[in-house]
């Protein structure tokens, strides 16, 4: 019965050593989490709260700006109806998905020639199109207005389908080169010797093999595309065709007026799509950055 009794309680102190593993892990683990989790979402939440606040409790600062009291949809009807938010939500999908494609098939095509075709100048060719991604857009918008201009682009969704792959293609094409390196030469050769074409060697074999480095490089250039400002402020004017976020900022923005109602359903309206796609492919994004980041 002693031994017995011993068993179930066990041996001395053993509750306060799990105690104080408990408390550690949730000191270097938890706590942390819970921190980045609360910054990281809070901006959400307050656009969304925002959003749905009506125009008197917007501006009651007597009660805590943290809750809705009574929600009310008119902020995101005033945006559909009264606004060009649906223009401009086709305009950025239009721009962000041609982009992308865009740059992938270029992208796709230059990595898995650096990284798995012999030639001179293979290695001078990947450096130069990775440097070229570190320079600023800041530099690039000037030359490309004036080439924007000869073609007669301006107000012309085709002048943002065209600048976005200037600094896409060089990322994307980086990060594919590294994982076109991380795929195994014999794969390739044994189709190569079985009568395969160079073509469908990398069209049955490293491509599928790649498609988490291809998604990762797909979120990038659409994220990038979605929400990028300086091209499309500079070459869009007219309402109709303007993005999203500069349609945000210049139409429901005048002067020091600030039209917060909309500006926080539009906001929520225009991260969504983002959010959504890395929600279903943060798996691939991860891996497609972390094996880019090591291989080759």
């Amino acid at each position: 019965m002693a031994s017995l009794a011993r068993l179930k309680i066990g041996k001395p102190g053993t509750g306060r050593v799990i105690g104080d593993k408990f408390v550690g892990r949730a000191i270097r683990i938890y706590l942390p989490l819970l921190a980045l989790l609360v910054v990281t979402l809070f901006p959400f939440y307050w656009m969304a709260v925002t959003s749905f606040k009506s125009a008197s409790e917007l501006f009651d600062f007597s009660v805590s700006p943290l809750w809705v009291r009574e929600p009310t949809l008119a902020w995101y009807q005033h945006l559909f109806t009264q606004t060009n938010f649906p223009h401009w939500a086709f305009n950025t999908a239009v721009v962000a998905t041609i982009s992308t494609l865009i740059s992938l098939f270029c992208s796709i095509l230059a990595g898995y020639s650096l990284a798995r075709l012999r030639y001179r100048g293979a290695d001078s060719i990947g450096w130069g199109i990775f440097v070229t991604y570190l320079v600023p857009p800041t530099l690039l918008f000037l030359p490309l207005t004036f080439v924007i201009r000869e073609l007669h682009l301006f107000n012309n969704l085709w002048a943002l389908i065209l600048t976005y792959p200037t600094f896409l293609i060089p990322f994307c094409t980086w990060m594919l080169m590294g994982f076109f390196k991380g795929i195994p030469r014999e794969l390739e050769e044994a189709a190569l010797v079985d009568g395969a074409t160079r073509i469908q060697a990398m069209v049955r074999i490293a491509i599928p093999l790649a498609l988490p480095g291809i998604l990762a490089a797909a979120l990038f250039a659409f994220t990038l595309s979605w929400n990028e400002f300086l091209y499309a402020l500079i070459f869009m004017n007219d309402s109709l065709v303007k993005t999203i976020p500069v349609g945000v900022t210049q139409e429901l923005i005048h002067g020091d007026e600030f039209f917060w109602g909309e500006l926080m359903a539009a906001a929520l309206l225009g991260s969504v799509p983002v959010a959504v796609l890395y929600s279903f492919f943060v798996d691939y994004f991860v891996a497609g950055m972390t094996a880019g980041a090591v291989k080759g």
